[in-house]
């Protein structure tokens, strides 16, 4: 059965959007169902943000009220456009040329909801520069009118997985620099109302 392009995230969000089961969240995510539970629970993932499927394509409004009127009944994945990062072998990544013009997005996105990930990690996690990222930054970069912040994951620039294991490295390593994770809806408004006038949000991270 196809699953959501971010599981565990997409888990957070329906667990705390909808009401939906445990168990049916766990199935339309792959996840078991005490997983589930340990997220509504605050026991797992509460430092990860939800990530709200209908926003990426993924599933409907209409599916998710028939499930939400129905225990018995199964969410059902939509068909989405988003591409889904594969594995790769190690060494530097290589984005497409179709997809390089999203990694300011991502990198803005990064900068505002990870600090404590170095910039070290972000050119690792979603190959881009250095450079690149201090002038995103700085915003000195020749595209930033039109920069807007975008989870790396759904612009397929990464997967979840690689995602997690970098903010959990960066945490270890630079502690001081972690801030509480906004709210997803509200998270959603700010991103829509940032505007090209809008002061540089984000500090160096301190060097480890």
């Amino acid at each position: 059965m196809p699953l959501p392009l971010m599981p565990k995230a997409t888990a957070v969000w329906l667990v705390e959007n909808t009401s939906l089961t445990f168990e049916q969240i766990a199935e339309f995510t792959g996840m078991h169902e005490l997983e589930i539970q340990a997220i509504a629970d605050e026991e797992v993932a509460i430092d990860i943000i939800g990530v709200n499927p209908m926003a990426n394509g993924q599933l409907t409004t209409k599916e998710l009220e028939r499930c939400q009127e129905s225990q018995k009944a199964r969410l059902k994945l939509a068909k989405s456009d988003i591409p889904i990062p594969t594995a790769r072998s190690k060494g530097a990544r290589y984005t497409p040329v179709s997809k390089r013009q999203d990694r300011p997005d991502a990198i803005v996105w990064l900068l505002r909801h990870h600090p404590e990930v170095t910039d070290a990690q972000v050119s690792r996690l979603i190959g881009t520069t250095k450079p690149t990222i201090k002038a995103v930054r700085e915003r000195t970069h020749w595209n930033s009118t039109n920069i807007k912040p975008q989870n790396p994951v759904t612009l397929g620039l990464c997967s979840e997985a690689d995602l997690e294991k970098a903010v959990t490295l960066g945490r270890k390593r630079n502690p001081d620099a972690v801030v509480a994770a906004p709210d997803a809806d509200q998270t959603l408004q700010n991103d829509e109302a940032t505007t090209p006038d809008e002061p540089a949000l984000f500090a160096e991270p301190s060097k480890t």
